[in-house]
């Protein structure tokens, strides 16, 4: 099951790539499975961690997934995929209420997700390359967003269960924000 997610995702991607970057854009979503996987998830989650922006920038659908995958691991995907018919602000707002209200495989894909992200960030930062400009949403709107995420990641979740990468996450806001 782990194989074929990684297998359908890198065939979705095939050809992009990474904002800001010449990196092929599939890196990121193994990335993300990876560490998932490090974090100790099970096989539904780590494939979600795959899979995870397969919807929102691919032609892949739910069904396609549903079908592939079944239910949990496509509901994993339907909660962290963006409506690009909202605006930015609001896109990021319906995922930080993700955060805040889900389930621990929820905030776990989610916040995997966006520190690899933020890891890319940082790293063009640290290099001298222009970054911000590239985005949709400039300096201040980028740390609200990642700043909100990591006040939000661990609420309601019991202290021994939070994955060790959002304590990463954590600094890594604070090194590239504060």
């Amino acid at each position: 099951m782990i194989e074929k997610a990684r297998r359908i995702a890198t065939e979705a991607h095939a050809g992009q790539k990474r904002k800001n970057s010449n990196e092929d854009y599939i890196v990121h979503p193994i990335r993300v499975a990876e560490r998932l996987a490090a974090a100790g998830f099970g096989k539904e989650v780590v494939c979600a961690g795959y899979l995870h922006d397969v919807v929102e920038d691919t032609s892949v659908t739910q069904e396609d997934l549903e079908k592939e995958f079944g239910r949990e691991v496509t509901a994993l995907v339907a909660m962290h995929t963006e409506d690009k018919s909202k605006s930015w602000k609001e896109r990021k707002q319906h995922t930080i209420d993700v955060v805040r209200s889900g389930s621990l495989e929820v905030k776990a894909l989610i916040v995997a997700d966006k520190l690899d992200n933020l890891q890319s960030i940082h790293n063009q930062l640290q290099a001298g390359e222009p970054v911000w400009d590239a985005f949709n949403a400039g300096y201040e709107h980028q740390k609200w967003y990642y700043t909100s995420v990591r006040d939000v990641m661990s609420e309601n979740l019991d202290p021994e269960l939070v994955p060790r990468y959002f304590d990463e996450y954590d600094r890594l806001v604070k090194k590239t924000f504060d």
